[in-house]
């Protein structure tokens, strides 16, 4: 009787080591964000978001404003909608502006809100109009390596000519 006892117990504690690393991973991994405060809805619209995904941070001076909250194609206008839940404590001026920002050279996509100037702030349902779109490693490789096949192009010396003599 005594065992069984001993038993549940360890079943109990080792139930609860493995919702504990389940949690911190989650959390870890960005997938898990448990905010309960209040927050207001905005949207933005970028050409192009890079790697930003659903529930990334949004930040201002670098503390941690909001979250997005879903991500999609606007075909009218042909750009990315995305929709941030920003924290109900934290009032942006209408005319603040959106840009997507990389931790680090590799590391993941966020949102960085500047304040503007205006005297209203933004409210449920307004769109931040001022926004700029993600640098794509890619694009940045590729436009420097044309530069530098079309420098080699244009430096290159010309060929000589015989001028006339056999």
């Amino acid at each position: 009787m005594q065992a069984s006892r001993h038993d549940a117990w360890v079943g109990l504690f080792v139930l609860l080591g493995g919702a504990a690393l389940l949690f911190l991973a989650l959390k870890a991994g960005n997938l898990l964000s448990l905010n309960f405060d209040e927050t207001y809805q905005v949207s933005a619209r970028f050409d192009n978001i890079g790697g930003l995904k659903p529930n990334a941070a949004v930040k201002s001076a670098g503390v941690v404003v909001g979250r997005v909250e879903t991500i999609a194609f606007d075909d009218k206008t042909f750009q990315a909608r995305v929709v941030i839940n920003l924290n109900k404590a934290t009032a942006f001026p209408k005319d603040s502006s959106a840009k997507i920002l990389t931790s680090g050279l590799l590391g993941e996509q966020y949102i960085g809100l500047e304040p503007g100037a205006a005297e209203k702030n933004l409210v449920s349902g307004d769109l931040i109009t001022q926004t700029q779109s993600a640098v794509v490693l890619e694009n940045l490789i590729g436009q420097f390596i044309n530069s530098k096949a079309s420098d080699m192009g244009s430096t290159a010396a010309p060929a000589p000519t015989s001028g006339g003599k056999p």
